[in-house]
């Protein structure tokens, strides 16, 4: 017998009760009377990232530019936004030296402010390896709940055309694991800015 088996087989030994899984088909999820409005509440406060709303005739370059004045070296692949390096043709080490990486969002969701993200350039490391990330998202694109994130996850093929990877991301990186001081940038990104269209 496996090491694993013996101890699957104490733990089965020393159950003394099993309950059934709950019946969750009740379960109402949350919902908002607005859920851009909470969402907008949720980014800035919960997740702690920085929000800009773009008005109408507004350039997404300067917006970036604006937000990020030192910034030296820019990453992106999204129409308008002039970038240093695309993650299309760079590397994963290349990406490393990234100030800015300027990616879409294409669900956001009221509850946690998470963004999904699917993978739409070539490297994804410019979600991760970059000091300060920008992630463009439409207005339409706000749902309630993670529960109708992943039903439109589900339904949708155009998230996993070409690659088979997205991620939910809702503010910068942050870990209070170390010494108990709060840590920002430690797996991701230090900071994080959404920019509503």
């Amino acid at each position: 017998m496996s090491s694993r088996e013996d101890i699957l087989q104490r733990l089965r030994k020393n159950t003394r009760e099993t309950y059934d899984m709950p019946d969750l088909s009740q379960l109402k999820p949350i919902t908002y009377a607005d859920p851009v409005a909470e969402f907008i509440t949720k980014t800035t406060t919960t997740a702690g990232a920085k929000l800009i709303e773009m008005k109408a005739g507004d350039n997404l370059n300067d917006i970036v530019h604006q937000a990020y004045p030192d910034a030296k070296v820019v990453a992106g692949n999204m129409p308008g936004v002039e970038a240093d390096i695309n993650p299309d043709t760079a590397s994963a080490q290349e990406l490393m030296k990234v100030d800015v990486g300027v990616i879409e969002g294409c669900i956001g969701v009221a509850e946690n402010a998470c963004i999904w993200i699917p993978q739409q350039m070539k490297e994804k490391a410019v979600c991760f390896a970059s000091q300060q990330l920008v992630i463009v998202l439409s207005r339409d694109a706000i749902i309630n709940n993670m529960h109708e994130a992943y039903e439109r996850i589900a339904a949708s093929k155009e998230y996993f055309q070409e690659y088979k990877f997205g991620t939910f991301i809702s503010g910068p990186s942050k870990t209070a694991d170390i010494e108990s001081a709060l840590v920002y940038g430690a797996q991701a990104a230090r900071g994080v800015t959404v920019v509503l269209r």
